[in-house]
């Protein structure tokens, strides 16, 4: 990376962490980094000190993406993938948007030379593993819905663009990443905005070989993740989601696994092939 201002381009740079990565007082700017913003649309609003920020829209479950895709990813040193369907839908839905797109998103990647690319998976990808034990990183995914395979898809083919192509590609297993957690389920697996800034900071600047999982959750008491990998990268949590643990309402959905309740999901029921 060059050793000022490298540039970072965010895709899905509308959605919730995407917000939280663009604050200018304790977002990704404030750690050195220069912007680019990708997205569907632009934001309905953009933040204080963002005038000027680059913005490129391009829809990532489209073929005709890839003129937009090389504009935005040109002279860049490193690519934060978010955009995507944030949950179940149809497998047309799914696969378009978060298979297809990211590997448009790679591809683009390897075009331009970027060297470090940071992919937003999630917990769902191993949503099946039990909650009794800590959640590991060298494990097979297990997948609780569609949604799940699609991250399952987007390790596997991080993998194979770090491994064939010679990208650094850390994939981040995200857990409830929100201003505060809701139930006391998500004590476990709460990340908060100041850590999902470090941790993607974390991620862009740690050192890597070969293709990295880390899983994404704050310092929480009651967590069972393995952060090793990610503590690898230099992430430091700060948070604890104990400090919310009177204003959660309970956790009443399946129990003992980490998916919980995606596990609950039909994917049948959405409309579509």
């Amino acid at each position: 990376m060059t050793e000022q201002n490298p540039t970072v381009v965010v895709s899905g740079a509308s959605g919730s962490i995407g917000t939280y990565l663009r604050q200018t007082g304790g977002g990704l700017p404030a750690r050195g980094w220069s912007l680019r913003l990708l997205g569907g649309h632009e934001p309905d609003e953009l933040l204080p000190g963002e005038e000027g920020t680059p913005f490129f829209t391009a829809d990532i479950s489209e073929e005709d993406s890839r003129d937009a895709l090389d504009e935005a990813f040109a002279g860049a040193d490193a690519v934060v993938h978010l955009a995507g369907i944030p949950g179940e839908d149809s497998w047309t839905t799914i696969r378009r948007t978060n298979i297809d797109g990211t590997y448009r998103v790679l591809e683009a990647a390897r075009r331009a030379g970027v060297r470090r690319v940071v992919l937003a998976s999630s917990n769902h990808a191993v949503g099946y593993l039990p909650t009794g034990e800590t959640a590991r990183t060298d494990v097979a995914p297990r997948p609780d819905t569609y949604y799940g395979v699609s991250k399952a898809a987007m390790e596997a083919l991080g993998s194979l663009y770090a491994d064939k192509y010679g990208l650094e590609v850390v994939s981040l297993r995200i857990g409830m990443c929100a201003d505060r957690p809701v139930s006391t389920f998500d004590l476990g697996i709460w990340l908060s905005p100041g850590d999902t800034v470090r941790l993607v900071d974390a991620s862009l600047r740690g050192e890597v070989s070969g293709p990295v999982i880390a899983y994404g959750v704050s310092a929480n008491t009651r967590g069972w993740w393995d952060l090793a990998s990610a503590r690898a990268l230099g992430y430091k949590p700060r948070d604890d989601a104990e400090a919310f643990v009177d204003e959660v309402e309970p956790y009443d959905g399946p129990e003992g696994v980490l998916g919980h309740g995606f596990v609950a999901l039909d994917p049948h029921e959405h409309q579509g092939e």
